[in-house]
């Protein structure tokens, strides 16, 4: 993906069938599918792919334990049913995952085994594997780390994992393999109309400047939780649909809590779950649910969001962490679908909403990662009626995503699937690449030649926080890395020392706020 090129394609031609405005999970969905069943398909995303909510996830496939509480037996179905061809089509970037989950009243070994059951019975054939009731003894195999006092026993279960950003790139990367025309650092910044209905845009070059026309028989809204304001610009209203709910993860090392697997403890004082997961070689701790009246590209960790995943934490693991222990915060805004009663966000349904505007814009809002193949499908069945499109069938159910391989390997590397052997062949031929960037961690510099000739890298942030997940993982050791990254870039992308200083000073201080003040 050279975006170079994808500019000059646009210059060349900048009529379109389809148009999606959004480069997170739901919208690069959307230009998979449409571009698959053979329409002319551009999507623009103003900063960087999934920069906002889309790299901000638990890192889990799931069809949502928590949900089926709820009721809400429709979702869980339908979640666990994406989330086995998800497994199938992505297998590189997505795999099983057991899950404990620890009892303290023998009543509750029952209560959880049945619920978790009905969650594996709801998989039909993409079940994981069984759900078993565990004895005290084999819970303490599974959760070595865990706390012991007045523990009766635990649930077993499988769910998936993954990790986001890095699926983000991989579907961009698709989109473009399919026909689509793919472009990030692009905002739209108005819309041109004919007898009150939308039929194109303009659009902004965020690092040129440089304003581009573009027609198109239909427009998708599909920015999260920056919908309303794209949608207030096309309709002309003040209408809110959208109801910002913030969620945050901690990332510590995993000596603090030893596991073979992750934990899900089923009930926290706010009625979420919470769940301990390995990721990256690193414990992932999360998540919240605080209502946010504001929208902000990099939302900020409040303290007692902090506190809340610390004091739970604590709770049940033998080692007892402080603000000092935290490798990383990290804090997303899930664009969650206003309903008409003032509830909490906590309870508000995680299902999407589909909706055709009187400009013809088609907005889609509110779901989760694990369904966005089947939001993006429903979308683009709903755009080719109603721009009266010749109807093509969806194509991605056995889609492979970019980056396919059958077998994993076990390097750092086997999360890029079928690019790894690209990336060892660039290493091998410049040994130089094959240096660390920082000597803690596996990443090389190959990665980040790679993440800019491939994958539309464009900043440092780029690299450090979505390519490679430095940041999420270890804020600390990003920021020292920082120049070495700006140097490499800098050359591939010809320009000069004043930028390669720029770009440390901005992204320092991005990553100051995904440390915890001591």
């Amino acid at each position: 993906m050279n975006r170079e090129e994808k500019l000059n394609q646009l210059r060349e031609n900048p009529e379109f069938e389809i148009v999606i405005i959004g480069g997170g999970a739901t919208g690069l969905g959307c230009a998979v599918d449409a571009a698959s069943r053979g329409y002319k398909t551009l999507l623009l995303e103003q900063c960087d792919f999934a920069k906002g909510t889309s790299s901000r996830s638990t890192k889990l496939i799931h069809g949502g334990v928590r949900y089926l509480q709820q009721g809400n037996i429709h979702l869980v179905r339908e979640a666990l049913l994406e989330r086995g061809r998800l497994l199938r089509n992505a297998p590189h970037v997505c795999y099983k995952l057991p899950f404990v989950v620890p009892v303290y009243h023998y009543w509750d070994k029952f209560f959880y085994g049945f619920g978790l059951w009905l969650y594996e019975f709801l998989s039909s054939k993409f079940s994981l594997g069984k759900t078993r009731i565990l004895s005290k003894n084999e819970t303490i195999g599974y959760l070595p780390g865990l706390d012991t006092t007045n523990l009766k026993g635990g649930v077993l279960y499988y769910d998936g994992q993954f990790d986001d950003s890095r699926l983000a790139v991989n579907l961009a990367q698709t989109a473009v393999g399919q026909g689509a025309l793919v472009l990030n650092y692009c905002q739209v910044i108005d819309f041109v109309k004919k007898e009150n209905k939308v039929v194109g845009l303009v659009m902004k070059d965020v690092l040129s400047g440089q304003l581009y026309e573009i027609k198109t028989e239909v427009v998708i809204n599909a920015t999260g939780v920056f919908a309303d304001t794209l949608l207030q610009k096309s309709e002309g209203h003040a209408e809110e649909t959208i109801a910002p709910s913030q969620g945050i993860h901690l990332v510590l090392n995993k000596s603090y809590f030893e596991n073979f697997s992750a934990m899900l403890i089923p009930k926290t004082s706010d009625g979420r779950v919470l769940f301990v997961v390995p990721w990256h070689d690193k414990l992932l701790l999360g998540t919240t649910d605080t209502p946010m009246q504001q929208v902000d590209l990099e939302p900020k960790p409040l303290k007692e969001e902090v506190d809340f995943i610390v004091n739970h934490f604590n709770f049940y693991s033998k080692v007892k962490i402080k603000y000092a222990d935290i490798n990383s915060v990290f804090a997303g805004l899930r664009p969650l679908v206003k309903s008409g009663s003032k509830q909490k966000t906590a309870v508000l349904s995680r299902e999407h909403s589909l909706k055709v505007f009187p400009s013809g814009v088609v907005d889609i809002s509110g779901g989760k990662w694990t369904t966005y193949r089947k939001m993006a499908e429903q979308t683009i069945d709903k755009v080719v009626k109603i721009a009266d499109l010749t109807f093509v069938p969806c194509q991605t159910k056995r889609l492979k995503i970019h980056g396919f391989v059958s077998e994993k390997s076990n390097s750092h590397l086997g999360i890029y699937g079928s690019d790894e052997l690209l990336i060892e062949k660039m290493m091998r031929e410049d040994v130089a690449l094959a240096e660390k960037i920082h000597p803690e961690y596996p990443y090389t510099k190959a990665e980040v030649v790679w993440a800019v000739k491939e994958e539309m890298a464009l900043t440092v942030e780029d690299v450090l926080a979505r390519r490679i997940r430095l940041l999420f993982l270890d804020a600390k050791a990003a920021m020292e890395v920082a120049p070495v990254v700006a140097q490499i870039m800098a050359s591939l992308l010809f320009k000069d020392e004043l930028w390669e200083r720029e770009q440390v000073i901005a992204f320092r201080k991005l990553a100051q706020s995904y440390m915890v003040s001591v």
